[in-house]
């Protein structure tokens, strides 16, 4: 159902060789070979479990995700004014709210448990809700941001926020559950749902992009992250006392691979830039952020023992598809030019961005012709191709910690050995 749940040593050298490329030393080889020989053991073992507890699969009655544009289904376009054409016009043939040419990483999930995509909570008009919601916005953070979206272009619907919008959620549709209005169709059922149900967090990207345009440094915006983290985590333990049990939750990208950030920082130094072209002290940032996410996601699970978390190695995942598509000689995979955007015009990218010639109104911000072959949709986001890759590296389950499918996060690691 999910593609094969074995990644091979070479692809896991690949991966590692990556990481060391942008941060290990030559003294830690031997660790890294002993992470990898561990890797490929925990996988083999991860495999032989998942086919020996196949049928004990996790049933998601619904999914409530929280987060930024990656993972927005029409958040911001409710209520800002809806993302323009060619937005969507790859897998929705219109604009559907999100910023991409189709589905999101969240679509494929939703799709692979079993549900309809996901509404955005700030939409009022045609949505169900009875199988979740997304209160995910293009913009968001993790912190509070003190600006507004037009200063800044960062959402006021921080994680904060989104929880609150969730709190409010919750109690309202068993409120309007127990007294069998017409509109209780639409939502969930019973308070069993939201113990059940998948919760999926895909934030943090815009923190440490929020830091570098207040004309940060890199080491000043390194200090916040600690912080950055503590509030992440005291967030989630919110959900797990609103009844959360089950959360699957993403790392963050390499932004210094992403055009919008590379325009940002013209001219960096030689010794600033990797092998495929990205910025190598960005990406150290989301690295060190990454590192300090998985460390309290073990104190986590200590804390929380009722409680399952699987945490998922997005960066690993978007740098791979990066390095491969870099590639001259690219025989592995089908995208090229990881590195320029897809939607816009020019140098510039306003993806649906429009003019006046003549009185009359005519798109200037036009996809390219193989959005397809293409991983970056408009500087910012990736394509729906470029997702649909990432969502099946994810459920391979190789990168996730511990390794699993996403039908087994719901089992705790010891239940699935």
């Amino acid at each position: 159902m999910y593609g094969a749940y074995f990644i091979s040593m070479s692809s896991m050298s690949c991966i590692l060789e990556f990481h060391h490329r942008l941060l290990i030393s030559s003294a830690d080889i031997a660790v890294m070979r002993l992470i990898k020989s561990t890797a490929f053991v925990i996988l083999v073992i991860a495999q032989l479990a998942a086919t020996l507890s196949g049928s004990q699969h996790c049933h998601f009655p619904a999914v409530f995700n929280f987060g930024d544009s990656n993972s927005d289904t029409g958040g911001l376009s409710a209520a800002f004014g809806a993302a323009q054409s060619p937005n969507g016009e790859t897998f929705f043939g219109k604009p559907s709210g999100r910023y991409c040419d189709g589905r999101l990483v969240i679509d494929f999930i939703a799709e692979s448990v079993g549900i309809p995509h996901l509404n955005a909570y700030l939409d009022s008009i045609g949505v169900n809700f009875s199988h979740g919601v997304n209160f995910a916005t293009a913009g968001s953070t993790i912190l509070v941001q003190n600006t507004t979206l037009f200063q800044s272009g960062f959402s006021p619907f921080s994680l904060d926020v989104q929880l609150l919008q969730f709190s409010q959620f919750k109690s309202r549709s068993i409120s309007l559950s127990n007294q069998g209005t017409i509109f209780s169709e639409l939502m969930p059922k019973d308070g069993d749902i939201f113990k059940n149900a998948l919760y999926t967090f895909d934030i943090g990207q815009n923190d440490i992009t929020s830091g570098l345009f207040r004309n940060m440094s890199f080491d000043q915006v390194k200090q916040t992250i600690p912080y950055i983290i503590q509030r992440f985590v005291s967030l989630i333990k919110n959900v797990y006392s609103e009844g959360g049990r089950t959360f699957w939750i993403h790392n963050t990208g390499p932004v210094g691979c992403l055009p919008y950030i590379l325009r940002r920082f013209p001219n960096p130094a030689s010794d600033e830039v990797d092998r495929f072209g990205c910025l190598i002290p960005p990406n150290r940032l989301c690295q060190f952020f990454n590192f300090k996410l998985q460390d309290a996601f073990y104190r986590l699970r200590e804390d929380l023992p009722l409680a399952t978390f699987t945490y998922v190695d997005v960066f690993s995942i978007k740098y791979l598809l990066i390095g491969q598509s870099s590639s001259k000689k690219n025989t592995v995979s089908s995208f090229f030019d990881p590195l320029k955007a897809c939607c816009g015009r020019s140098k510039k990218y306003g993806c649906g961005s429009k003019m006046k010639v003549n009185g009359k109104e005519i798109l200037i911000g036009k996809s390219c012709k193989h959005p397809n072959k293409r991983v970056n949709w408009d500087g910012v986001h990736y394509t729906e191709a470029a997702n649909r890759w990432v969502f099946d590296k994810i459920s391979t389950g190789a990168f996730s910690n511990p390794p699993r499918f996403l039908d087994n996060s719901c089992k705790t690691s010891e239940s699935l050995l």
